[in-house]
């Protein structure tokens, strides 16, 4: 199931920011914590990855044993 987003720009005099909200959905199952920083990769026009850590990965993987 996919989840439509709008890409929403603010344009400053001396700048512009460009924000994409993740619905909660997709934040909740891809288990963002707050502050996490991520890496966007641009494959090619028409697709992006979003890239974590190695660190940020490995104690998702720690999290979810110790749920077992």
């Amino acid at each position: 199931m996919g989840y439509k987003t709008k890409i929403q720009l603010i344009k400053r005099a001396k700048s512009e920011q460009w924000y994409v909200n993740f619905p909660a959905a997709v934040a909740q199952a891809i288990e963002f914590e707050q502050g996490e920083v991520v890496e966007w990769l641009i494959d090619d026009h028409q697709n992006i990855v979003l890239q974590r850590s190695d660190e940020a990965v490995a104690s998702l993987k720690k999290k979810l044993k110790m749920k077992k």
